[in-house]
């Protein structure tokens, strides 16, 4: 008789501690923990970021991809699953916000600018990366300035900062660009590689692995001059505090642990698939100071 009543007291502790557990996990977590799965989205030409190492792929590898798998761990320590599934599922330059904002993804990890006007519809990690606006334009053309592309054909790709500044500064400056939206990074190199525009507008880093994978990385030049500053962080759902901390805390312990520089190492100074080139890009003293210091800011000023 007191054996039964000892496995009656267990199982009530059961059914009272198995809502608990329930309760205590909310939004992303209680969704990612009820699911089992975990969606990231990653980018297919984003290099080193998030990219399709070969020909074929369809899940993505890079320096972002790598920082977002330690996230992973952290989520699954928290909701403890060890056994969580990670499905990949691959966004653009344009959907990439609204499939977090709808909730289609839960993480996404690539090149994205953290800037206020997009936390008005999301959330992101602490900054992992900080880039540049430039342009990259081929040597032959002889562009140094903006004003050498008055009137000319230019590039940037769909749904960037880069293009919402180009199609601004155009009209401040009454340059008279004509100024082409790609689908993708690949498509709006490749006109200008092609001739069909004389320079391509984006990310000084996402440039450089563009012209190092090209067929003749000596024919392009990326501009000198910095148009703009641009933190990059993973994306995730807004006003989400339980989901942020646990995020927060992985990315913060990856930076200050020093576990990050190995990681930059593997990605910007070592050679990278598929074709083996070498980025050479050292850390720069804003990045630096944004990993001593974790911030998910998206005033540029901070970064400066």
């Amino acid at each position: 008789m007191r054996q039964s009543r000892v496995f009656a007291t267990l199982a009530m502790a059961a059914l009272v501690s198995a809502p608990a557990f329930g309760q205590a996990l909310t939004g992303t977590l209680k969704k990612i923990h009820d699911s089992g799965t975990i969606t990231i989205g990653q980018r297919d030409a984003s290099i080193p970021f998030s990219y399709f190492g070969k020909e074929g792929s369809d899940q993505s590898i890079g320096y972002s991809v790598d920082i977002c798998m330690k996230v992973v761990d952290a989520i699954k320590a928290a909701i403890k699953v060890p056994s969580l599934k990670v499905q990949f599922t691959t966004v653009t330059s344009a959907t990439r916000i609204p499939l977090i904002a709808n909730g289609t993804i839960d993480l996404e990890c690539g090149s994205t600018t953290n800037n206020l006007d997009r936390q008005k519809q999301v959330a992101f990690t602490n900054t992992y990366f900080v880039t540049a606006n430039r342009y990259v334009a081929k040597k032959s053309s002889n562009i140094k300035t903006l004003n050498d592309l008055k009137g000319k054909t230019v590039v940037s790709t769909s749904g960037t900062t880069n293009i919402k500044w180009l199609t601004e500064e155009n009209a401040k400056q009454n340059l008279g660009m004509n100024i082409v939206a790609a689908k993708d990074h690949p498509e709006a190199f490749l006109m200008v590689e092609t001739g069909r525009a004389v320079a391509f507008f984006m990310d000084d880093i996402l440039l450089a692995g563009l012209v190092a994978t090209s067929k003749a990385p000596g024919d392009y030049e990326i501009g000198s001059e910095a148009y703009s500053v641009e933190p990059y962080g993973a994306m995730m759902p807004k006003d989400d505090p339980a989901f942020a901390k646990v995020v927060d805390d992985a990315t913060a312990n990856l930076y200050k642990s020093g576990e990050i520089n190995a990681l930059y190492e593997k990605w910007f100074l070592k050679p990278i698939p598929p074709k083996g080139i070498t980025l050479n890009v050292p850390m720069s003293p804003q990045l630096k100071k944004a990993l001593a210091n974790p911030t998910a800011s998206g005033d540029p000023a901070v970064y400066k």
